[in-house]
Formats: C-alpha cells, structure tokens, sequence
C-alpha cells in the first residue's frame, strides 16, 4: 500500500476514516467463523455515501489492489476477512435509514444499518421486517450479501424475498440501481436477486429498498419434547397442512439444549422425568392478531404433536418465558462455541429428509469417536451441527462426509451463511462444475480485475 494510494484514500474520505497500521483494531481481521485464520487489512477505510465508494473502487481498480467489503462482522464463513490485505472496505458509518414508505409498505436504508435500529425503527409504524437471522447486530449489507435466513423463514422465507431494489458500486467505480419500490417487474436480467448472495464478489452494496409487512398484534410459544428427532421431525409437515404455519419451528437435541441452558443461564422448565426421556425438542412460535386466535391455533398444534408422538407439550405462562425459550435458541452458535466447537455446519435439505440426515450424522459422529450436536430450522430444512473435533485431519473428513451427505439427500451445503473462505474448498468439490465454471463467468463479466472480495467462493 504505497504512500500515494493513502494520500488519495484520505482525500476521498477524510484523514479520520482512514486507518493503518497498530491502530487496525483485531475486529477488522475476523468474523465470526470457527476455522478460519485471522487475517488484519494493510488499511481501513470508512466511506460515508456511495460517491465514496465509487472513487474508492474506482481508484483500486485502476491500482489492482483487492477489496473486502464488511457490514458487522457476524458472518459465519470469513467472508469478510481480508485474507489478501488490500482494503477493508468497512460501511459501518453508511447506516441511516433514509426513508419508512407506509403507504408502498416498505423501507429505503443504507447498506451499514444495524438490524436492531431498523426493527425498532418500523415499529414505530405498526410495522415489521421479518428476516430474523439470531443476531441483531448484523447489518442490512452482510445480510443481503449472503442471503440471509433465519428462524423466520418457514413463514416468511429468505432475505431476497424482501428485497425490492439496491443502489450498488460496480468495481469500475460505476453506481447502479435496480429494482424500486414495485413488486412485480419483467424488465431485462433481474440484477437485483444476482446480487443478492453474491457475498461482495460482483459489486459493493450501499442501500436497499425493503418490503415490510403490517405487525402482528401477538406471539405465543411451545416447547415440545419427543423421544426421538424423527417423530419430532415428522410432525412438521402436518403443523404445516393444517393451515396454522408458525412464524417459527425450530428444533433442538438434548445436547445442545444443555449447551444452550449452560450458556445462557436460562433453564427449560420442563419435568425431569421428560427430560430424561426426551431426545429431540420442536420449539414452535405462532402468531396472530388477538390473544384468543393464537391460543386456538397453539391448542391444535399442541393436539397434532401428541398424536404424533410427542412426551409433553410445554407453554409459557408468560411472555416473557416465552421469549427467553426464543432467546435460549437464538445464542445456539455462541453456547456451541463457547463449549468448545470447532466447526458449525449451515446444510439444508428437503425437511422430509432431516430424520435421514441426522441418522447419518449420528453413523459419522460414531465412526470417528467425534460429538456432533444438532439444532436447526426444522420448517425449511436447514440443520446447524456443531462439530467438537481438534484434529485438524479427521475434522476434514468429518465435514467432507456430513456435506456430502447432505448432497445426496438433495440438499446442498450452505442454507444462509454463504461459502467465503471457510467452504469454497467443499463447495469446488462437490458442486456441479458446469454450473461453477458459469458462475466464474459471471464474476469475470462484473470485476475482470479480480478486486472484490477475491478468493471468496472460488
């Protein structure tokens, strides 16, 4: 990083966002993932507006120095960790929410902005944005990066289905716009949904037009324990035939709900005769517009857990129970790796398949003497393991197996946490090659210089 680039960098945005040296904080050289290497950037740089960004990239481009794009640094797969050094592209301080639209129902915001402030900014509305990935400090970018999910999906689904339109930077420094405040759209390629996903490899997002939805006025939460996870698994479907799709269905082992209850402090108040019997658990939130609705629905669900095999069914007597059992779930990836994982898995196959899968993690989990807990979004498929295992070789071939698993039960290895750096190697070998080598072309066609986020993916 020569002393002109510096010089140039301090000029687009102030001597104050520019940052080298001792005074790159450890923050900037990781996130959240389990197995990748901390990696500091030869330089910081915080823009404040998109014309920011524009010069920025403009300047790296024309200077073949590579670029990493970071929101809050909460990913799970080093896709924001500066492997290369170059430029840490941070769009913390681009987080204002410009515009709540009440009457087209959506949200204009900047690609930093937390989360937490945009919930409680529609709020205020009588309104709701219902991606909820477990970790509000996340930003608007990072989410749309990676397509992220959350315990919401099985009602809702995935952050690009409420994505309306993005302003982002191309690595030529060129501003685009796509998609607006319109739900419906036949216009050419959608740049919109090829962006989303695209974990900072095609272009640098710096706002987003968000679709909304009107607040529910309550929430109601089960707790239900089951002797094994394939009858709790099994149960799912016919929650869903039966019209009363919950806002949210989880599900949990019992060693992970012990890791959990470890972590948080918070205990289950479920019999300990249940708990000694109990292996799988479905955390269940339903949703409604009064108090009495949400009970009906939580008393046919209840009725269709037990017909279909389960111990016991556990309601809160209050709200706020209710949410410490939502709290309890959502700290899951920290109560793992507190307890000392090595590796968390993100696979999704069709839910209908989730009892085989966690059959042949179990087979896999035994042949290499190795613990694997389970917790995952039982609605859309999605598992989370976490895998407690030190030896780096058998670690490899346990994650090779339990993904290749998930390959041939339909599935594929990355529901909501991207590829990035900790799963390109899998992800290059298992994948049809065809469809990489398609996917290369495309990068090609947005950054032939290789600037952005490079050595992510592929």
């Amino acid at each position: 990083m020569d002393k002109e680039v510096l010089k140039r960098l301090r000029k687009i945005v102030g001597v104050e966002n520019v940052i080298v040296g001792e005074a790159i904080g450890e923050e900037y050289a990781r996130d959240e993932a389990l197995g990748v290497k901390h990696c500091l950037p030869d330089v910081v740089v915080k823009p404040r507006k998109t014309e920011e960004v524009s010069s920025i990239l403009r300047l790296a481009n024309k200077k073949r120095i590579p670029i990493t794009p970071r929101g809050g640094g909460t990913g799970l797969c080093g896709g924001c960790v500066p492997h290369l050094g170059g430029i840490l592209l941070s769009l913390e301080q681009m987080n204002k929410i410009l515009e709540i639209d009440e009457e087209n129902l959506v949200a204009v915001v900047e690609a930093g902005v937390v989360l937490s402030d945009l919930y409680r900014a529609v709020e205020k509305h009588g309104l709701c944005y219902p991606i909820y990935p477990g970790e509000e400090t996340a930003t608007v970018g990072g989410n749309i990066a990676t397509n992220a999910g959350g315990m919401m999906a099985v009602k809702y689904g995935v952050t690009r289905h409420f994505v309306l339109g993005l302003e982002a930077v191309l690595p030529t420094g060129e501003i685009i716009k796509t998609g607006g405040k319109y739900v419906k759209a036949s216009t050419g390629y959608d740049l919109t949904q090829l962006l989303i996903g695209s974990e900072g490899t095609l272009a640098i997002i710096t706002k987003a037009i968000l679709k909304l939805i009107p607040r529910p006025k309550t929430r109601l939460t089960l707790f239900v324990a089951f002797k094994d996870l394939g009858k709790g698994v099994k149960t799912v479907p016919a929650i869903l035939r039966s019209s009363k799709v919950p806002l949210i269905i989880e599900f949990l082992d019992i060693v992970g709900l012990e890791s959990m209850e470890n972590y948080t402090g918070i205990k289950v108040p479920i019999d300990d005769s249940v708990r000694r019997e109990a292996e799988a658990f479905l955390l269940i939130v339903l949703e409604g517009e009064s108090q009495k609705e949400v009970y009906e629905d939580a008393e046919k669900v209840g009725d269709l857990c037990m017909k279909n095999g389960a111990i016991d069914v556990f309601m809160p007597s209050t709200e706020r129970a209710g949410r410490e059992l939502l709290e309890l779930r959502e700290k899951s990836f920290y109560a793992a790796r507190d307890a000392g994982a090595t590796y968390l898995v993100d696979v999704v196959v069709p839910r209908s398949n989730i009892p085989k899968f966690m059959e042949r993690v179990r087979e896999i989990s035994a042949k290499y003497t190795t613990l694997i807990s389970g917790a995952g979004h039982a609605g859309d498929g999605n598992i989370h393991l976490a895998i407690f295992e030190r030896d780096v070789d058998k670690l490899s071939l346990i994650v090779k197996a339990i993904y290749s698993v998930g390959k041939a039960l339909e599935g594929t290895i990355s529901a909501e946490h991207g590829i990035g750096l900790e799963k390109k190697e899998i992800f290059l070998e298992i994948e049809d090659k065809a469809k990489i080598e398609l996917m290369r072309r495309i990068k090609r066609a947005f950054d032939p210089n290789n600037i952005l986020n490079p050595g992510k993916i592929f």
